[in-house]
């Protein structure tokens, strides 16, 4: 009970300041609708013959905040070896937190694919908002089989995109990722490029709090972070926590809705967890016996003596 009331205070808090992080599409695949928010690096691996189901939901995924989906998105999957599967979705109400700190259920979207070709399936979906006034492409690649890294780069005919330039999967907190935005194929050079972390509802609501009260003159500014692109559309970004990391590059036209393209990348614990110590033998101890004389020494020593002896016997004589 007690619990209960501090989550409350806080979600009052957050309510009061108005804190806000950006929108995106999620794309969390999951075993089931009780398990959706609790995505890990790990759901997007799979094994060849399994069936992925990807749920699709809009929201702030810093803050664990959702809304309802405005209109139906449109799902595909490009395979490995390039074939194309267009999805169909399916309503599903999620549970989860709305902008005023009230718990509810969400309109969402699932649809399921089998993963049928080792290498990458890269799953995409557009996505237009109706309150935000604005397209989405989201991109996420499901993974398949050891050592079967091709296809992660695939370009998938989106009209903002952004193309990875390293493998978005084995990926260690700390590591950087590095991209180019393209519009309509094209360098999307000067654009805002916004990158954010998801957070469950738990923990979202208590580093929010912290933020406020560390941040109260702009808060936000931890929730999602910003760079640009530079003029070939190319940009960079360290990823410095675990989890499902959301980067999002969008072109802001003079007229009409802006158009953003954004990349998901899950995050993994920095591996090893810990130092290891690698055992190193022990030089043996230093004899303590005193070192022998070299060899043929004393008998140099003789023979001197002797020969010394005999040249004072002979002056004697």
């Amino acid at each position: 009970m007690k619990k209960t009331m501090i989550i409350g205070l806080i979600i009052a808090l957050i309510c009061l300041t108005g804190l806000s992080s950006a929108h995106f599409t999620m794309i969390f695949p999951s075993d089931s609708e009780d398990s959706v928010w609790d995505v890990t690096p790990e759901d997007y691996i799979a094994e060849l013959g399994d069936t992925k189901t990807i749920y699709t939901m809009w929201g702030h995924p810093y803050e664990h905040i959702s809304f309802d989906m405005s209109s139906v998105p449109e799902i595909k999957v490009t395979k490995p070896d390039g074939t194309v599967e267009v999805l169909i979705p399916e309503e599903v109400m999620l549970d989860s937190m709305d902008e005023d700190g009230n718990m509810g259920t969400f309109l969402s979207y699932k649809a399921s694919f089998t993963v049928d070709q080792y290498g990458d399936t890269v799953v995409s979906v557009k996505y237009e908002d109706a309150d935000e006034d604005m397209i989405d492409y989201t991109k996420a690649v499901v993974h398949c089989g050891e050592e079967m890294w091709f296809g992660w780069d695939s370009m998938v005919d989106q009209q903002t995109e952004i193309i990875p330039y390293m493998r978005p999967y084995g990926m260690e907190e700390g590591f950087v990722f590095a991209g180019k935005a393209l519009y309509n194929g094209e360098p999307l050079a000067g654009a805002d490029v916004e990158v954010e972390i998801y957070h469950d509802l738990e923990a979202g609501i208590e580093i929010v709090e912290q933020a406020e009260e560390l941040y109260p003159y702009d808060a936000p500014m931890v929730f999602t972070r910003l760079t640009k692109s530079n003029a070939d559309g190319e940009f960079m970004y360290t990823l410095d926590e675990p989890g499902i990391w959301f980067v999002g590059a969008t072109m802001e036209p003079e007229e009409g809705q802006p158009v953003r393209g954004v990349f998901i990348i899950p995050v993994l614990e920095e591996f090893p967890a810990e130092e290891i110590e690698v055992a190193v033998a022990e030089e043996p101890e230093a004899e303590t016996e005193a070192t022998p004389s070299t060899p043929g020494f004393e008998s140099v020593f003789a023979v001197v003596g002797l020969l010394a002896a005999l040249f004072i016997a002979g002056r004697k004589l």
